[in-house]
């Protein structure tokens, strides 16, 4: 297949690529930059000139495809509420060119809009619109098209990592650096999911050449590592002083992460397992902390 791929040369998008390659795939990679076309050519991929803020860009990059992974995402927290919007508009439009087609997108969520109500791990029949994360605008979007029959499966992706990145740890490291210290909640029993990159991007392209339409696919290896664990991850690799906060204190230490400090995300992902065959293998969590170069990681 001829696959679009959004985010191609991010984290996730960048290690997408030799997998769609290696199966045989042909990748057109959306990128903005000269730069990044430079990026794109290097490894392997066709590209197309666009940006998340023109979604008709996307549109046409979708039309000229047999399917679509969509994982790009403007990650600047600053206007988070706007960007899960844009990302609903670039959904929507990109739906709109493979309408009356039987072509696949794949769009990329987090794991904790299949949290139940009631508490407990995320699973993937689960769908909760009423999600606190305003990232449930993606999931949303990709009902709507869902109910106009084009074939929308979600990935819901976890901490991901490797030994330079780790998801929203990633920017919590920046934070600890801003404050001289690296902090817990309470006794640090809040749990967060969490899958290496390689397995994440092998799931995509099992979800692309094996799901089903509609499907939600869990990408988390791991269910859930604790606070505290990572916490002390971190302080043993930055020299940071490790500390166990109260709520007064959380403003402090997560600034605009305070929302995330309580949070428990984990989540399950046997059902997905089942379906799609993924057999994750690499390394867990704290295993890529403990050999993390930190001062890329702060940085990036």
């Amino acid at each position: 297949m001829r696959v679009f791929l959004t985010g191609a040369t991010g984290f996730i998008g960048s290690h997408i690529i030799p997998e769609l390659l290696a199966h045989g795939h042909q990748v057109l990679g959306l990128t903005r930059s000269e730069a990044g076309a430079q990026q794109l050519e290097a490894a392997g991929a066709e590209v197309h000139r666009g940006e998340l803020e023109s979604p008709e860009t996307l549109a046409r990059g979708a039309a000229t495809a047999d399917a679509v992974i969509h994982c790009a995402f403007d990650h600047n927290f600053a206007d988070f509420i706007e960007n899960t919007r844009k990302d609903a508009r670039n959904i929507a439009a990109m739906g709109k060119a493979l309408a009356g087609t039987t072509k696949p997108i794949l769009i990329t969520s987090g794991v904790g809009s299949g949290t139940p109500r009631d508490g407990g791990p995320a699973t993937e029949d689960i769908l909760n619109p009423l999600h606190a994360n305003p990232r449930i605008a993606t999931e949303l979007a990709g009902a709507a098209l869902t109910a106009q029959r084009i074939d929308v499966r979600t990935i819901r992706l976890p901490q991901v990592h490797d030994t330079t990145r780790a998801g929203l740890i990633t920017p919590l490291i920046a934070e600890a650096r801003r404050t001289g210290a690296i902090a817990y909640l309470g006794e640090g029993t809040t749990r967060w999911a969490a899958a290496h990159i390689g397995d994440v991007a092998r799931l995509y392209v099992l979800a692309l050449e094996r799901g089903q339409p509609g499907a939600r696919y869990h990408a988390s290896v791991e269910e859930g590592v604790g606070a505290r664990a990572i916490a002390e991850a971190i302080g043993k690799g930055t020299g940071l002083p490790v500390r166990a906060i109260d709520t007064a204190e959380v403003g402090r230490y997560f600034g605009w992460m305070a929302p995330f400090a309580g949070l428990d995300m984990i989540a399950s992902s046997a059902w997905t397992r089942e379906r799609l065959g993924w057999r994750p293998e690499g390394p867990d969590l704290l295993t890529d902390l403990a050999a993390m170069r930190f001062s890329d990681a702060s940085a990036a």
